[in-house]
């Protein structure tokens, strides 16, 4: 249907790792697929979805035969050593394929996400109000990005970056221009 027209394109964001039948689509220059993926001890611990692994390798495939294909690291947690399970996650990312985009959002959770939450355990990392719920302090926030956003750009020259549900102090304060919003959901 989609690729049928020329005014409008579909965005698939998933965790999922099945993608058999879009690898037999041949023509999809409407289609761009986004997968959404976490560093495996945040994933193990807080997401019921594939293996982060086998997400990279869907990942490869679809973009392997040209589909426009986009990473989501969200929501980044700072758990302990935060910054080498996101930078293994990175590595893992670009051993296997180079994304057309790569945006970040840190966690958040709505008060009423949070009152029907079953595991709690989350909670903690949040501490700063905002318009989204609960959100993990700038401080921390603006660390981790700006150590991915550093790490992107020195190891693979990689600056294709944006991120999600963020204010405007934070995009200026890691250096890229909200008035040029690339985020995941933004063609």
């Amino acid at each position: 249907m989609f690729e049928a027209q020329k005014k409008h394109k579909v965005l698939f964001l998933t965790k999922s790792t099945n993608v058999d039948n879009l690898l037999k689509i041949e023509d999809h220059r409407n289609v761009i697929v986004s997968f959404s993926m976490n560093a495996p001890a945040v994933s193990k611990v807080w997401e019921k979805a594939p293996k982060v692994e086998e997400r990279i390798e869907a990942a490869r495939k679809v973009s392997e035969v040209g589909y426009e294909t986009r990473i989501r690291i969200d929501p980044m947690v700072p758990v302990f050593e935060w910054d080498k399970h996101y930078t293994g996650l990175v590595d893992k990312i670009f051993e296997k394929f180079i994304p057309e985009r790569i945006t970040f959002g840190s966690l958040r959770g709505l008060q009423s996400t949070i009152n029907n939450s079953k595991d709690k355990t989350w909670i903690k990392y949040l501490s700063e109000k905002s318009n989204w719920g609960k959100k993990i302090d700038f401080e921390k926030r603006y660390e981790m990005y700006s150590m991915l956003i550093d790490y992107l750009k020195n190891n693979y020259g990689y600056t294709n970056i944006a991120l999600c549900k963020e204010t405007v102090e934070m995009w200026e304060k890691v250096g890229l221009d909200y008035k040029k919003i690339r985020c995941n959901c933004i063609f």
